[in-house]
């Protein structure tokens, strides 16, 4: 009998140390900056090249593939038991407490970016390797840890690797939520584009200049900014704004600079799986300006957004509504807004959808009440739903281990976020967001528990002994 939490402790120190260097690199996607040698930007690249190193170094062998992602492995056998991680992040985004790469640790937290998404687990799941291979157990399949750097964002790095790169004959993704994700939903991710016929003369009070709010159509936007000329005094609409902020629990602000009024809105970033969770700062600075007398040009989008998607996450109006027992309500989350007088408007959208959805029928259903406001579909992509029976012995695997080391019953759930579960033929997403915890993935102030980063480790050392060694 192994005491897997005896093992952890014995490596506390350097689980944090190592985690705390993995939280140090800023990781963002920067394509502005890609090189051939950095295709999605250097702080992707070194987080990948720190992983790839730690393994090197720790005597696993290692492969970068295409600077995109890269892998460590251990082990013999011809079946081979993956593990995928991500050491991409999304933007920090403002509000925090402590530097969000600074990797701060009070209350026995530790306090960064990706701390929770997807770097802490990420190296938890690297330790519990570590674990086992130091321990020199017996096994039958090769154990292998893929990185990839792109999950924020287009998948583009898991895409790239298993052009080249094996299959897993089964796995699991430390990035969501204990005990056992068993399904998660499909992920539709496109534009609303709202292009302009024509510029209008308009004879009403207002005119919209620009709207913009939201870094990735996947985060519920918590700041969105609006310039507008006035043709008459201010006084109005500084008072409509202001109720407008008491009414919905806002922050925001306003001022004139050259002439031009700017209107700010403050909201509560969140997952865009479930936008309810946070305030939309673009929506609701949309609903506002809807209620005014704006000019012609921009009333059509405003309106649109008004009316299909203030408060409206469900898609009932839409009439694209649907849910199922195994991983509930369809959501739409619009991540990004911006508008431009001279240009047309663009909403970024990521729709979750059930296992059982029909989403080539959603998509139909939604261009057909577009098209009546002036909207197109643009850059449209659809990951599939992805459900593995709960039978299955990867599950009935995970949770007895689970269940052995929490003794808690492993009950199984479904989330509408994507892990990199869904790209294993088998494979399901396993912690490290213990129930009763907060999820605060995406939003300021991200944290892990010392304390959990050392139980999820255990619980993958010996998950990882489990189904191995058979």
């Amino acid at each position: 009998m192994i005491n897997w939490m005896n093992e952890v402790e014995k490596r506390k120190d350097e689980l944090i140390k190592e985690t705390q260097q993995l939280l140090h690199i800023k990781s963002l996607l920067d394509e502005e900056n890609a090189t051939e040698e950095a295709p999605l930007g250097q702080g992707v690249k070194d987080a990948l090249m720190f992983m790839l190193n730690l393994g090197e170094k720790d005597g696993f062998t290692n492969k970068n593939v295409g600077n995109l992602a890269g892998h460590l492995e251990f082990g013999q056998g011809e079946e081979l038991l993956g593990i995928l991680c991500h050491v991409d992040v999304v933007p920090e985004g403002d509000g925090w407490t402590s530097d969000p790469f600074g990797a701060e640790i009070r209350d026995g937290k530790i306090y960064a970016r990706g701390a929770l998404d997807d770097k802490g687990p990420t190296m938890a799941a690297y330790f519990a390797m570590k674990i086992v291979k130091e321990l020199n157990l017996p096994l039958s399949k090769r154990v292998r840890m893929i990185i990839g750097t792109d999950e924020e964002s287009n998948w583009r790095c898991v895409e790239h690797y298993f052009k080249y790169e094996e299959m897993p004959t089964i796995g699991f993704a430390p990035d969501a939520d204990f005990p056992i994700i068993y399904a998660e939903k499909g992920i539709a991710g496109f534009d609303m584009v709202y292009n302009l016929t024509s510029a209008k003369e308009s004879n009403e009070e207002i005119e919209v200049l620009e709207l913009t709010s939201g870094r990735r159509s996947n985060m519920v936007p918590d700041f969105a900014k609006a310039s507008l000329l006035i043709k008459t005094e201010h006084t109005k609409l500084i008072q409509d704004f202001d109720s407008y902020l008491k009414e919905h629990q806002l922050t925001g602000k306003y001022y004139i600079e050259n002439g031009v009024f700017f209107l700010e809105v403050e909201g509560i970033s969140a997952h865009g799986m479930e936008p309810n969770n946070g305030k939309n700062a673009g929506l609701y600075l949309a609903h506002f300006l809807a209620k005014q007398e704006i000019d012609e040009s921009s009333k059509m989008f405003f309106h649109f957004i008004s009316e299909y998607l203030f408060n409206e996450s469900r898609g009932n109006k839409l009439g694209v509504n649907y849910r199922d027992d195994i991983t509930g309500d369809l959501t739409i989350n619009i991540g990004t807004l911006s508008f431009d007088k001279n240009k047309g408007g663009r909403l970024g959208v990521s729709l979750r959808y059930p296992v059982t959805n029909d989403m080539d029928k959603t998509k139909e259903n939604l261009e057909k009440i577009l098209a009546e406001y002036g909207f197109t579909i643009g850059n449209y992509s659809d990951s599939k739903p992805h459900h593995v029976d709960e039978n299955d012995k990867l599950i009935q695997t995970l949770k007895k281990v689970y269940e052995e080391q929490t003794g808690e019953k492993a009950e199984l759930i479904s989330i509408g976020g994507g892990t990199y579960a869904r790209s294993l033929k088998s494979g399901v997403a396993f912690g490290p967001l213990f129930p009763g915890r907060e999820d605060i993935a995406h939003q300021k102030d991200e944290y892990m528990y010392i304390e959990d980063l050392l139980r999820a480790t255990a619980i993958y050392a010996q998950a990882i002994y489990e189904l191995a060694k058979a």
